[in-house]
């Protein structure tokens, strides 16, 4: 039903570790042994920045270009005017740079938070895209393979986990400073009305390559709606029919439950939770996404969140908001350390 978040597609902004071609096999013989030069053996890439144990070549920084485009289009966003090309560049290096030399300051905490957070986050991108495959798809359709994809966003991962413990973890915030965002910000903890609901979804388009079902196979769904709507009206438990029968891959595994306010989900499904009261289960609602049976379990009031549950939050928000502005600083001082230089001197 989803596609991979943006997030997913902001990686290709670093370089992908493309996979060789097979050569075709003659269906009559073998061939004859030839050998095998590689275009970098020809054409070797040009060296445009190195530090301490590193080096950051052409090859590198026109993968990266290439992904940045695609990553673009993958958002339908237009790509960089061709004479923006070398600003666009430029950033891309400095990018390429600063993962290179953060990698080497990991510690192994830091590599074992970022593979841990990684993991989480891929096998969240695999549930909502529906299967392994249906992810492996949209990867490619990205202009990468999904090892290279995993190794980068695990790499992207583990920086960042350097940048929180050597940056973000080092700003002080007191108490005081927590209570006092607490008061003058009262609107951002207004918790709007909310409603905890489960639903059944029979889907009406293949959730692997997003193709409509026929005429035959959507009647058929909305029949199979009907008959679980009268199974659930009829007193069966909604949360193992969901776990059963529902083709949502990101809600069935936990009984169909989502926790949303108003302006989250499709107009229909909103309209038919909002207008229940809990434990009513809803007539067959169609939307874009197919046939859904949904069930009221709470309705939540709109309320201001108490201090205490959000105090952590507003410690992290603010320190990340000073970490944001010690970053560039911070980069700056780590390029020196690793001895940065940039050898192409369009790129200085």
């Amino acid at each position: 039903m989803k596609t991979l978040p943006a997030l997913l597609a902001t990686v290709l902004a670093f370089p992908a570790l493309a996979a060789d071609p097979k050569a075709p096999k003659s269906p009559v013989a073998p061939p004859l042994p030839k050998a095998t030069v590689k275009a970098d053996d020809l054409f070797p890439p040009t060296v445009l920045a190195r530090g301490k144990g590193f080096e950051v070549n052409s090859k590198q920084l026109d993968e990266a270009f290439l992904n940045f485009r695609t990553a673009a289009a993958s958002r339908n966003q237009p790509p960089p005017p061709e004479d923006k090309r070398l600003e666009t560049e430029k950033k891309l290096l400095d990018r390429l740079i600063v993962v290179e030399v953060l990698k080497r300051k990991a510690a192994p905490e830091d590599k074992a938070k970022g593979k841990a957070s990684a993991d989480k986050m891929l096998a969240d991108f695999v549930k909502q895209a529906g299967s392994e495959d249906a992810f492996k798809r949209q990867v490619q359709a990205m202009g990468m393979t999904p090892e290279s994809f995993t190794t980068q966003f695990t790499e992207r991962a583990i920086v960042e986990e350097v940048v929180n413990r050597e940056v973000r973890e080092k700003v002080p915030v007191t108490p005081q400073q927590q209570q006092k965002f607490y008061d003058e910000n009262p609107k951002r903890f207004e918790q709007p009305e909310t409603v905890r609901a489960a639903h059944i979804l029979l889907a009406t388009r293949n959730l692997a390559t997003n193709a409509e079902l026929t005429p035959e196979q959507q009647k058929a769904q909305l029949d199979l709606a009907n008959a679980l709507l009268k199974r659930a009206r009829a007193g069966e438990d909604f949360g193992k029919l969901a776990k059963e029968f529902s083709q949502d891959p990101g809600s069935k595994e936990r009984g169909g439950e989502y926790t949303f306010p108003r302006g989250q989900m499709a107009m229909e499904f909103e309209t038919a939770a909002f207008a229940m009261r809990a434990g009513q289960i809803s007539d067959v609602v169609t939307t874009k996404f197919g046939h859904h049976i949904i069930k009221v379990l709470e309705r939540i009031p709109a309320k201001k969140v108490e201090f205490e549950k959000v105090k952590d939050r507003i410690k992290e928000n603010l320190q990340q908001e000073e970490a944001d502005k010690q970053l560039p600083a911070y980069l700056e001082k780590v390029k020196q350390e690793a001895g940065v230089e940039i050898l192409e001197a369009k790129y200085k």
